[in-house]
C-alpha cells in the first residue's frame, strides 16, 4: 500500500530518481525508479526494492540516500 511518502531528485532541472515508501503487511518497501544521466534512456532503471522491517528503517534508508544525491548536487523534493 503506497502511504504517500516518497522524494524525488532533480539535477539541473531533469529529474534522475525518485524513491518512494510503500507498506506491506509487517514490512516497509522503497520503490526506486533511477533516471541515468548522460543516456537516451527514457525508462527508468528500478534497483530494489529494498525491504525494511520498520517505517523508521525505510525512513533512513530514503534520508541517506537523498543526502548522497544531495552532495552529488540534485535538489530532493
Amino acid at each position: 500500500v503506497d502511504d504517500g511518502f516518497s522524494r524525488t531528485a532533480k539535477k539541473d532541472g531533469r529529474q534522475v530518481a525518485t524513491l518512494r515508501r510503500l507498506a506491506l503487511g509487517s514490512q516497509y518497501i522503497v520503490e526506486s525508479d533511477v533516471y541515468p544521466v548522460g543516456t537516451m534512456r527514457v525508462d527508468p532503471a528500478r534497483p530494489g526494492p529494498y525491504v525494511f522491517a520498520t517505517k523508521e528503517e525505510a525512513n533512513a534508508f530514503i534520508e541517506q540516500t537523498t543526502q548522497a544525491l544531495e552532495y552529488l548536487g540534485c535538489e530532493v523534493t
